[in-house]
């Protein structure tokens, strides 16, 4: 018979401050997160207020621009973003009531595309898990690909971050139960395998074909698998076709093409000199400072305890959320600038000329925790000469060509879409010849990683890509 008891125990437990937390949550919120994040503040905390709301550029005066609870620095990038609101804002009043009503309702009505992260992050949340396994599970998140893979080797990882492998091995395992079935796979053959464990067919035919033969089903061979496995050729072909009913890109269901709704929170911009500069655009956020009448509150209300507590507390976690706001943009600008630094060939002829670079190496320069650059790069997006990219998408490891050169794994992958894109469609180039192709180029890399690069690309094999 099994008995109860109760038992004492001690342990330690690291804990974060509430205002510890509240600036992490800010650090690596994204562009349109802060924006929500902020307004809700100012709609819980009473002595927060957005300088930009209801106010003309005339009624500002200088020395309300000077004494704001925001740090000079700050105030003085988004001036402009100020002058272009009062100047929209004057040009709007013309507009009947009607009208605006009509926009304002609109506007409220769009709804922006739920994000794979935000998917996850959600579930994350609701899961009631440790706070240290949580934020584990957070940096498999934001290393995520937008198809669902984890394209990084939790090794290298490991190192960029400076953090135990078996901390990122939880976190992964946690991700990997969560929703679409086969989020979080290195590989289609890990995530083909998870949809079926998902499934409750981890030990059945589906799970040993993936596991063992997914080459073999790639290429039709049905009648040599099907004797190979003393099978029936229709058993098989049902398996098959169940396999074929998963989802290869579990996470592509979550990531919108072309949203229309991404607002980078950097931008580089060429110089007078022509060099390259990079701007954190700010025109996004509301600007947030502490109503001065709340000040004089605090400094007259000596007879009542109960309201100076009241309004100490409150000016106090505005100040925190201003200062957390600050230190964002800091951090992001710091890392672009970085960028901008260690970047020149891609920011000049594109994205094959990406040179491989490490969380740890801009930690290192900015000097910071490399989990701090971590959180601060996830899902922010950065506008380039040649396009809007990912901030994550410049940390990548790579390779050192003939000539001595460094490219990272995007230009490797860039050269090698540019390579198929360019081929004969009757005579498609095969893993084999697209190694020795890149090997001309001085890039010498293994025939299973051109195979590997070419599935995350989403290209299929040189047999299925031929046309008759």
């Amino acid at each position: 018979m099994a008995s109860a008891s109760l038992n004492q125990s001690l342990s330690q437990q690291q804990t974060l401050a509430p205002h510890m937390r509240q600036s992490l949550e800010i650090l690596q919120a994204n562009s349109l997160e802060l924006s929500q994040l902020l307004n809700q503040a100012m709609e819980v905390n009473p002595v927060l207020e957005d300088l930009t709301e209801n106010t003309s550029l005339d009624e500002i005066t200088d020395s309300e621009l000077e004494e704001s609870d925001n740090y000079d620095d700050w105030q003085e990038s988004y001036d402009d973003d100020v002058r272009e609101l009062a100047i929209i804002e004057k040009r709007n009043k013309g507009i009947s009531q009607e009208t605006a009503d009509m926009r304002e309702h609109f506007y409220d009505s769009i709804v922006a595309p739920l994000t794979l992260q935000e998917h996850l992050n959600t579930q994350l949340k609701e899961s009631g898990l440790s706070e240290k396994l949580r934020e584990d599970a957070n940096l498999i998140i934001g290393n995520l690909t937008e198809h669902g893979y984890l394209d990084s080797p939790l090794e290298d990882l490991a190192a960029q971050l400076h953090i135990p492998i078996d901390r990122l091995e939880d976190g992964l395992a946690v991700i990997q139960n969560f929703d679409p079935p086969g989020v979080g796979a290195h590989d289609l053959r890990e995530c083909l395998l998870l949809q079926l464990d998902h499934l409750g067919l981890g030990n059945g035919l589906e799970a040993e074909i993936v596991d063992l033969h997914l080459a073999a089903i790639s290429k039709n061979q049905f009648p040599q698998l099907a004797k190979q496995l003393h099978l029936p050729l229709e058993t098989l072909i049902e398996a098959v076709e169940h396999i074929r009913s998963l989802d290869p890109l579990p996470g592509s269901h979550f990531q919108a093409a072309g949203n229309p709704y991404i607002q980078p929170d950097v931008e580089i911009l060429k110089g007078a000199d022509e060099e390259w500069i990079a701007e954190l655009t700010g025109s996004y956020l509301p600007r947030v400072r502490i109503n001065d009448e709340y000040k004089d509150m605090l400094s007259t209300s000596s007879d009542d305890r109960k309201t100076r507590n009241y309004l100490r507390n409150q000016i106090r976690d505005g100040r925190a959320i201003i200062r957390a706001i600050d230190q964002r943009q800091e951090t992001i600008l710091a890392i672009a600038r970085e960028i901008v630094d260690r970047q020149g060939p891609f920011l000049k002829k594109g994205p094959r000329h990406l040179k491989p670079m490490t969380m740890s190496e801009i930690a290192d320069a900015i000097e910071v925790h490399p989990t701090t650059v971590s959180r601060a790069v996830a899902s922010k997006f950065i506008k380039t000469p040649h396009g809007l990219m990912e901030m994550r998408k410049f940390f990548a490891t790579g390779y050192q060509t003939s000539d001595g050169k460094d490219i990272s794994n995007e230009g490797v992958r860039e050269a090698l879409q540019e390579l198929i894109q360019h081929e004969d469609g009757a005579k498609p180039l095969s893993d084999s010849l697209l190694e020795k192709l890149l090997t001309e180029q001085g890039i010498k890399i293994a025939r299973r990683t051109v195979a590997k690069y070419r599935e995350q690309l989403g290209i299929l094999p040189s047999h299925l890509r031929k046309k008759y």
